[in-house]
């Protein structure tokens, strides 16, 4: 069983940074890609980024690409998701995620509880 707790969200002016953590507890945290997810009011669960088993691979969503980085910390147990010029459009819970190294929801098999990332203007 592997659990996750997200941490760091909170509230930021657009333009502003955030860097959400995601700290692993359980078993086999090295053996799962990690994947972030955000879901806004009203819309759909949606893929953000994710990094590979040893971390030499990432995949980012068109829309933060350029703006997010995603890193893991295998020694710390932790993945973590710096996101920079934040737009208003970023607000959402995020969640991250571990399962196999894709975009598809349905690929992860293990969920965090969410943290709300709220972009003001």
């Amino acid at each position: 069983q592997v659990q996750l707790v997200e941490s760091g969200g909170g509230l930021v002016q657009a333009g502003g940074s955030l860097r959400l953590s995601c700290a692993r507890s359980g078993r086999s945290f090295n053996r799962y890609a990690m994947g972030w997810f955000r879901q806004a009011p009203g819309k759909e669960r949606e893929f953000v980024a994710a990094i590979s088993l040893n971390g030499d691979n990432t995949l980012y969503t068109d829309s933060v690409r350029g703006r997010f980085t995603t890193s893991r910390d295998n020694a710390k147990n932790t993945v973590y998701l710096q996101m920079n010029s934040l737009k208003l459009e970023d607000t959402a819970v995020y969640y991250c995620a571990a399962g196999d190294y894709s975009t598809m929801l349905r690929t992860y098999y293990y969920w965090g509880q969410g943290t709300q990332v709220t972009v003001s203007s």
